[in-house]
């Protein structure tokens, strides 16, 4: 029996379980760097992140001069090369994250991840935090094939199916994150410190958490 409504809670990754900004953000400076171009500071990337690294790489080239499709073909692998090496060289969790999982983890509530970062980043990541072994599913943004990542619902359900789940809820801090979660008819909370575009009230989630000492309270009063 759990004490909140929901046996599974999942969450996106970047900017929601973790602060990438930090690895991300050398990562593209270093493909950036590669053609000649100037870096980006961590605050110019941060609203570039959320529809996976390619998304990233493109809105980066944008920032900072010239861009195009084969640019942005042509550069990722030197971006997802210098970023699988330096995996979890940073990256920490928002505070209150870990309290709060071991919480929801004694009401036997189960976690897991749905992300727009590659399946095998996400979980290498995960495994360098020394996070990876709480969550019942971890699904990245190739998982469900190619055109089913967030904002799709197809992630979301996969989550739910994952962990054997009767009812869900989503955390996310993006549109993407809420776009999912709404079309799967799952409630979402939306983080305040993750890596927002435009007012946190803007993205349309159900609730809105400043901090995760409340996540628990805030799914309560959800259900």
């Amino acid at each position: 029996m759990t004490d909140i409504p929901f046996d599974c809670v999942g969450f996106d990754l970047d900017g929601t379980l973790l602060d990438t900004s930090d690895e991300l953000t050398v990562s593209l400076n270093h493909a950036l760097a590669s053609i000649g171009r100037p870096p980006l500071t961590q605050a110019e990337v941060r609203p570039m992140v959320g529809l996976g690294a390619r998304h990233m790489l493109a809105e980066g080239l944008a920032r900072s001069g010239e861009s195009s499709e084969a640019m942005a073909d042509g550069l990722l692998p030197v971006l997802l090369e210098h970023y699988d090496a330096h995996l979890g060289s940073g990256s920490p969790p928002f505070p209150g994250l870990i309290g709060t999982m071991d919480r929801l983890a004694t009401m036997n509530v189960k976690l897991a991840v749905v992300t727009n970062k590659f399946e095998r980043l996400a979980v290498k990541l995960l495994e360098a935090k020394g996070m990876a072994s709480r969550f019942g599913a971890i699904i990245g943004g190739d998982t469900m094939g190619k055109g089913f990542a967030k904002p799709h619902r197809a992630p979301i359900d996969e989550m739910i199916r994952r962990c054997g789940a009767t009812r869900a809820a989503f955390i996310g801090d993006s549109i993407y994150d809420v776009g999912a979660a709404k079309a799967a008819g799952v409630p979402v909370v939306a983080v305040s410190f993750g890596f927002l575009t435009g007012p946190v009230e803007a993205l349309g989630a159900d609730a809105v958490i400043d901090h995760y000492d409340v996540l628990i309270a805030t799914l309560e009063q959800l259900g």
